[in-house]
């Protein structure tokens, strides 16, 4: 009975997440980004300071102009990625700090529950435990709302940060290219180049501080953010969904962070979110012919939710997910499905897939599984 009142409470808490982001994350990725961008503007300003010893006249002036704005962009550029992370540290503590309140109300449960022993055998007993259960569960779900509500602050936080600093134009470039044009006329004036080359590096750091448009600004991450029952999230929802302009042959793709700090490139955005849902799920127990994300999945009903977050429908059966396009094993992306004739597995990148083992977990690719017959790598969305 204890188990039973305490169930609502317990699943609660292993529903909220845990607010811990791995290293090599976003928050990492920026920090670097940032520390990258406060070396590009140490050693440019130390280069001209050199060069306006031996060089002056008009050009020598509006060359120091230039790389005086590129410096102060890439300041901003280090200071505003800097900003970014702190509110992702701000709201992992705050999640940090609602799972200890949920784990203290776990434990006040019991320790109610234990000392009422001797009585739970009787109606005022059993209504006692009852009632102190309903007053742990209510606590319980107001620091879920509280937590939520301070998330959103964090995220309107992040919001805000849309647009990243102003970027200076490097003199004489043309808008297509990155190549300065006075590289390309003999005799040009070597320090207006290397100033230049300078304001031209730091316009190319920007993207790596920030995306360049706000419908690429990662979400609150939902390892941060407690987990909804009917659609739970995982830590890979944070990692940065920018387009890449080119993927080898495959054309343009999706960025995806994966868990051992690596990215790797998916197809399209419905292949990548269809990785970064079935990440969320590392973890949860298998179970044969689960369906319930968290509570339990099999190997195909892992990929099914997967792919149905990303609204793409597949088969229930393992067997009957080589749906899509055949993809050579030397082609795969992640997203692409191992399907055997009892078993299917999700490509993630950099030789590794995600499956529901006991419980899901990321392997090494392979394509034999306790001996059954391996029909191929198929690609659902092409």
């Amino acid at each position: 009975m204890i188990d039973l009142l305490a169930k609502p409470i317990v699943d609660l808490l292993g529903a909220f997440g845990s607010g811990v982001i791995p290293s090599g994350g976003p928050a990492d990725v920026i920090r670097a980004s940032s520390r990258t961008l406060d070396t590009v503007e140490r050693i440019g300003t130390s280069a001209v300071s050199e060069l306006a010893s031996a060089w002056s006249g008009p050009a020598a002036a509006a060359a120091t102009e230039l790389a005086g704005a590129a410096a102060t962009s890439a300041i901003q550029l280090a200071d505003h990625g800097t900003d970014i992370a702190a509110v992702v540290d701000r709201a992992c503590e705050k999640v940090q700090a609602g799972v200890a309140e949920l784990q203290a109300i776990v434990q006040s449960f019991v320790s109610i529950a234990v000392a009422s022993a001797p009585v739970l055998a009787t109606p005022a007993g059993q209504s006692m435990l009852i009632t102190a259960a309903i007053e742990h569960l209510e606590r319980a779900l107001a620091v879920v709302g509280r937590v939520r509500g301070e998330l959103d602050v964090h995220a309107a936080e992040i919001t805000g940060y849309a647009a990243p600093p102003s970027v200076p134009q490097p003199a004489g470039v043309h808008p297509a290219s990155t190549v300065p044009a006075a590289a390309a006329s003999p005799g040009a004036d070597p320090g207006a180049q290397f100033v230049r080359n300078f304001a031209q590096s730091v316009s190319s750091s920007a993207p790596s501080v920030m995306p360049d448009h706000a419908s690429s600004i990662p979400t609150m991450p939902a390892a941060v953010a407690p987990n909804q029952a009917s659609s739970p999230q995982g830590m890979s929802m944070y990692a940065p969904q920018r387009e890449s302009a080119e993927v080898g042959t495959a054309g343009r793709g999706v960025e995806v962070a994966l868990p051992d700090g690596s990215v790797a490139v998916a197809p399209n955005e419905q292949a990548a979110g269809a990785v970064r849902s079935a990440l969320s799920q590392q973890g949860t127990p298998y179970v044969w012919g689960g369906n319930e994300p968290g509570r339990g999945l099999d190997c195909s009903g892992l990929t099914q939710w997967a792919y149905a977050e990303q609204g793409v429908e597949l088969p229930r059966l393992a067997q009957e997910q080589d749906i899509g396009a055949p993809v050579d094993d030397s082609e795969v992306m992640p997203g692409d499905l191992a399907v055997w004739d009892g078993h299917v597995a999700m490509v993630i990148g950099n030789g590794q897939f995600v499956e529901a083992g006991d419980p899901v977990q990321v392997s090494e690719i392979r394509t034999t599984n306790s001996g059954m017959g391996f029909k191929g790598f198929y690609r659902p969305t092409a």
